[in-house]
């Protein structure tokens, strides 16, 4: 697989015409963004002078006017972005890896992980499958959301989970379920009343204590099977995802049911949508897509899914 100075070269060399067209896009779209902004903005401020008492609505309809209009102007160029440079960034990974710009990872996948609880509403988009030195894999953008009620019972949105989602496969049908969840009780309580916790914990299997103290500080493990959580968990292995962890910066998520490694990785924002007010050109945007897609990708390096260390049974 390419490493990430050869897909920056490539994002540089083989689509900088592409580049340059995109550039003047985003500098005329950012002017129209800013003009509709302004234009937008003073005219609510006059409405909520003129009506007095509506503040709330009026600052509700401003930011959902605000959102629709954000996303009608900013269709067509962050399309073009995508089939023009996220497209061939994928195919220059791997030829043969397909690539949608408007789907995602089915809601089986994201549920069959175990890593978080049944979302009212999962989107996504940017969705790539294929295979890998062998290995299959697929992953997209996603947001789960959660439906709630404030007190007044208007509806709510709560989000579950927002980032990369990755599923591979891991050359072993597993008895068990094992999941390895970020150590948040531990980090924030402390050793001894974290561990209470994460001990406690109705929603999840029997907690996994490992014998390795770097990867204690960052994961917890809860399994059904004791025995093969260790067996899957060899130091090796820890080591990898410790190190998978901190080159994404991000809290991760994995699980390992049936045939699959699920890996969820947080990020806020959409990963690989175009940005607006920041150059195309610009060094640190390039690396933020080529980085990404490296890391979703390699992970079946990073990790050596492709060494046949266990089989399928």
């Amino acid at each position: 697989m390419k490493s990430v100075s050869e897909l920056t070269d490539f994002y540089y060399k083989n689509l900088f015409p592409t580049l340059q067209k995109l550039e003047n896009d985003r500098k005329n779209l950012k002017h129209r963004i800013v003009f509709v902004a302004v234009t937008m903005t003073a005219f609510f401020i006059f409405l909520a002078y003129s009506l007095g008492n509506f503040y709330e609505f009026i600052l509700f309809a401003y930011i959902a006017l605000g959102g629709i209009l954000y996303k009608y102007l900013v269709h067509d160029y962050t399309h073009e972005f995508k089939m023009s440079v996220i497209k061939p960034l994928v195919h220059a990974i791997d030829s043969t890896l397909l690539y949608s710009s408007t789907t995602h990872i089915s809601e089986y996948f994201f549920q069959h992980s175990k890593l978080f609880s049944e979302p009212d509403k999962l989107s996504g988009n940017d969705y790539v499958k294929g295979q890998i030195d062998g290995i299959n894999i697929q992953f997209s953008d996603l947001h789960a959301q959660k439906k709630n009620q404030n007190s007044k019972g208007r509806d709510t949105w709560s989000t579950i989970f927002q980032g990369l989602f990755i599923v591979a496969d891991f050359n072993k049908h597993f008895k068990g379920e094992t999941i390895v969840l970020p150590d948040t009780a531990q980090s924030t309580f402390g050793d001894l009343i974290g561990h209470w916790l994460q001990s406690n914990n109705a929603a999840r299997d029997e907690l996994v204590k490992m014998d390795d103290p770097a990867f204690e500080k960052e994961f917890v493990v809860y399994s059904s099977d004791q025995i093969e959580a260790r067996y899957i968990l060899s130091h090796s292995l820890m080591k990898k995802l410790l190190d998978f962890k901190h080159k994404s910066k991000q809290s991760v998520y994995i699980s390992f049911i049936g045939t699959h490694i699920y890996i969820a990785i947080s990020y806020d924002r959409d990963l690989f949508e175009p940005s607006v007010f920041h150059s195309l050109l610009d060094y640190k945007v390039a690396m933020e897509y080529v980085k990404t897609l490296h890391l979703a990708i390699g992970v079946v390096e990073e990790l050596k899914l492709n060494q046949k260390l266990w089989s399928k049974q």
